[in-house]
């Protein structure tokens, strides 16, 4: 009875926090970077605001630990460029180098090689207020934009969240622009050598890019005029056709500030639409709590809305529930029926998706449109035939969006090159969107549920099992699977065993044996599962960490699809899921379990904690009591 009154608490915990439009959306949450580069982007424009830059001082001060200082998530290890931006944007709000909190930071950053070894991002900031050389950053001409697509490097070969930051960059790059913000930070520089001009092996790739370095520094200081003007123009126009209806790019934060810096020094005024709209954009992204101000580098509404329907539906809740229909029809209106960057690997393919945010329409992704369309097919519509059709669309475009190797990525098709990641410009985060099998594993899920119902929809059988077949040679020898967008193995492993289950492979197949042999394996001692954002760069921590509400439910998924749901691992997972709720049907999860750039960024989603338990609960007791 415990489960049930715990499954009910959260339910209507998760019903209270539904907007009168029918979506959920909560905080997400990543690290200071975010808000000293807004502090950063309105000293460079001029529009800097006194009380702004108060509370954002004061929140990134609120955010520094008592080493001095500040990491990529919740109790994880040092990181230098964000030590270094966060440290930077306090002495610009006026925090004297003396004062204890910087002494310690200051420390820090020297121990570690100073700003020197902050990753080119942070470096080009610096560039931008005169604090580090332009000629000392890695060079990519606007030119690049002019590369068809069968040439190397032309901007499809990097994923669509790069794609949009490099071709911004490349103009921004091409101007130099140099402010002076009235600081120095000379006592946090060490004269060591930037990372990327370190030699690297004689024959390697990385060693021929920092030859092509060399040449392209050479072009970059006298550039033919003609054609300079000619990429800086197309960029101009690239970036202006990709702005969304709220002002944002992308939908993510790196790519709308690097457009607007883009397009103010190619002359546009603050005052013209565009930049206008992009800075009032910001406005629907800021939080502020306490006398501190953040901001979300990224929203989640169709993720959290779709999740949180499946949840529901979990939970009990009836297909034709008002809060239901709700959901359902809100997840209609966002249906992506434009054709985006994704055409340029699938040109002959018809839209039909959903994106991660409010306004993302050339970027649908297919972990969206995976669980989308997973959530629809739990509630009963009163227009079934604008469901249908959806439906229909989206198992089209799906199909048509896999990889030749059978997998699935989030945004692009075949979007593998591995020459990007060579470049000495990109030093942070992953710059190719290759198959993951956290996503083939959803959209394998979906097309199996689709094709279950037997409501006529053209599922491709034969997609399917190429899926299965990817995801299966993706299986670690310990039996869990990688997970790119969640942490880690966990969130990977609880994601394939139920895609596995849905296509048919037997609960008693090796391949889901393995799986949960492991996940049994890995349980804490407190009944709970958890795996530190470590794992992604130290094996020793896969499967390792404190147990958290979110991943705890992730294994429960897995070993309830997998018919484990009676074992005395999934009743310790639950018994601790109900002993850890909050009064008011929440759970409390300080730590960071979701991922954008293994190694280099993570994310805290606020509502990972309470859907996912939710969901998790609802399928126990349904498998439980014999419930189908």
């Amino acid at each position: 009875m415990r489960v049930e009154q715990s499954l009910a608490r959260g339910r209507d915990r998760l019903l209270s926090l539904q907007d009168a439009e029918g979506w959920w959306k909560d905080e997400l949450e990543t690290n200071v970077s975010i808000e000293a580069e807004d502090l950063f982007l309105r000293e460079f424009l001029g529009i800097a605001d006194p009380e702004v830059t108060r509370q954002t001082a004061n929140w990134i001060r609120h955010s520094q630990r008592s080493d001095g200082t500040w990491s990529t998530y919740y109790q994880g290890p040092a990181d230098l460029s964000v030590t270094v931006e966060a440290y930077w944007a306090l002495r610009y709000a006026g925090d004297p180098a003396i004062a204890d909190h910087m002494v310690k930071a200051a420390a820090y950053i020297r121990s570690e090689g100073g700003l020197e070894r902050s990753r080119v991002f942070t470096r080009i900031w610096m560039a931008l207020f005169g604090l580090w050389s332009w000629e000392d950053l890695p060079a990519l001409p606007p030119e690049v934009t002019l590369l068809p697509k069968r040439v190397p490097l032309n901007i499809y070969d990097f994923a669509c969240w790069a794609r949009q930051t490099v071709v911004a960059l490349t103009v921004v790059g091409a101007h130099r622009p140099v402010r002076s913000m009235g600081i120095s930070l000379d006592e946090i520089r060490t004269g060591a050598i930037p990372p990327e001009r370190e030699l690297a092996p004689p024959g390697s790739a990385a060693r021929r890019f920092q030859r092509l370095d060399k040449v392209l520094h050479r072009y970059e200081n006298r550039p033919n005029r003609r054609l300079r003007e000619w990429a800086l123009s197309r960029a101009e126009q690239w970036i202006i056709a990709r702005q969304e209806a709220d002002g944002c790019w992308g939908g993510i934060q790196p790519p709308w500030v690097y457009s607007l810096l883009a397009l103010y020094l190619r002359g546009y005024s603050l005052k013209h639409p565009i930049l206008a709209q992009g800075l009032e954009g910001f406005d629907a992204w800021t939080i502020v709590e306490d006398d501190m101000r953040r901001l979300e580098c990224c929203q989640s509404p169709v993720w959290d809305s779709c999740l949180a329907l499946v949840a529901l539906a979990d939970a009990g809740m009836a297909p034709d529930d008002s809060h239901m229909e709700a959901g359902a029809r809100w997840l209609l209106d966002q249906e992506v029926r434009v054709v985006g960057d994704w055409a340029e690997q699938r040109p002959h393919l018809a839209p039909g998706g959903w994106a991660f945010e409010f306004e993302n329409s050339f970027y649908p992704d297919l972990d969206d449109t995976a669980e989308v369309a997973l959530a629809l097919r739990r509630i009963r519509h009163p227009d079934a035939k604008q469901v249908q059709k959806a439906l229909d669309r989206a198992v089209v475009w799906t199909q048509g969006m896999q990889c030749s190797n059978g997998g699935w990525a989030a945004f692009d098709a075949d979007n593998c090159s591995p020459l990007v990641a060579e470049l000495p410009f990109c030093d942070f985060g992953e710059v190719i969107d290759p198959p993951s099998s956290d996503v083939t594993a959803h959209v394998v899920e979906m097309l199996c549920e689709l094709d279950a119902d037997k409501q006529g929809l053209p599922v491709d059988r034969r997609a399917v099992d190429r899926g299965v077949e990817w995801l299966s040679a993706e299986q670690e020898a310990d039996g869990s699977w990688y997970g790119r967008w969640g942490a880690n193995h966990i969130y990977g492993t609880g994601a394939a065993v139920p895609a596995l289950i849905s296509s048919g492979v037997p609960t008693d197949d090796d391949r889901v044996v393995r799986a949960c042999r492991w996940l049994e394996a890995v349980q804490n001692p407190d009944g709970g599962w958890g795996e530190d954002m470590r794992s992604y760069v130290d094996h020793e921590w896969r499967g390792r960490g404190e147990s958290t509400p979110s991943q705890t439910a992730w294994a429960l998924l897995a070993l309830i699809a997998a018919d484990r749901a009676g074992g005395d691992a999934a009743r310790r997972g639950v018994a601790w899921l109900v002993g850890n709720q909050r009064v008011d049907g929440d759970w409390d999860e300080p730590w960071y379990t979701g991922t954008g750039f293994s190694g280099d960024f993570y994310i805290r989603y606020h509502l990972y904690r309470l859907i996912f338990p939710v969901m998790a609960l609802g399928r126990w007791v349904r498998a439980t009591s014999g419930g189908k």
